[in-house]
């Protein structure tokens, strides 16, 4: 695969977001990175050999910022991968009696505004190049929920929308040449699983619920199947949901 030229917006510099990052830039793409801290951005661009900018994507004006200073220092976005997103359990979400009003807006906020905004503002330039792909973070927890461990309904909710619009997207833009997929992961080792990574209950369940790994998935193996999804191999593929998740679904 050559991916030479391309100019890749991938949004989240840890995590799944760096992995598909440097894998895309080995690959020959040109990289972009967008997050929130800005150590993390600028070592990600040093690594790749690209750009990146730091700010909220949540908010209209950063979601903007981000996208023109990508096309000044690099050109034309091929490829978006809206990766950002968080857990919003540590500002009430949980089970939906539970949930906080701060909860279930600060996690759509983080998981489906940010996506939202990236894309728009990605879409308004692709639509006149007649080209680009778009994939989108979904979670295996929208569609294959986990209740003892997982039960945080506002992330489920907010990824079920993703999908909801990655499909209606991709409807709408295959006749403008655009592509627009999902990606749904199990539990991976990132930042945003921390708690999962230490939790002795958590680990023993994955050794059956994730079979493939027998544990947590790696970032790499997230990458890999983005940069399969965004790239030149998968150029008749759109509207799909894939589930890298070891086995989460079916266990």
């Amino acid at each position: 695969m050559v991916l030479d030229g391309q100019v890749w917006l991938i949004t989240g510099a840890g995590g799944i977001g760096a992995a598909t990052a440097r894998l895309a830039a080995v690959y020959g793409a040109k990289v972009f990175v967008c997050g929130l801290e800005d150590e993390d951005c600028r070592q990600v661009a040093a690594e790749c050999g690209g750009g990146y900018h730091v700010g909220d994507l949540s908010e209209p004006a950063a979601a903007e910022t981000a996208v023109a200073r990508c096309i000044t220092e690099l050109g034309p976005v091929d490829a978006l991968f809206n990766v950002a997103g968080a857990s919003g359990r540590r500002f009430g979400d949980g089970p939906l009696h539970l949930v906080s009003d701060d909860g279930w807006e600060k996690t759509f906020d983080s998981n489906l505004r940010t996506a939202f905004l990236m894309s728009r503002s990605v879409l308004r330039r692709m639509i006149a190049r007649h080209q680009g792909a778009i994939l989108n973070m979904a979670s295996v927890t929208a569609y294959a929920p986990e209740s003892k461990h997982f039960a945080t309904h506002a992330y489920a909710a907010a990824k079920g929308a993703v999908i909801a619009l990655t499909r209606s997207m991709a409807s709408y833009y295959a006749q403008h040449g655009i592509r627009v997929n999902a990606i749904a992961p199990g539990l991976v080792r990132t930042p945003m699983s921390l708690r999962a990574q230490t939790d002795e209950a958590i680990l023993q369940m994955m050794k059956t619920r994730q079979p493939l790994a027998g544990s947590l998935l790696e970032p790499d193996d997230i990458a890999r199947a983005a940069v399969f999804l965004l790239g030149p191999g998968s150029q008749m593929i759109t509207g799909q949901v894939l589930g890298v998740d070891g086995g989460w679904e079916v266990s």
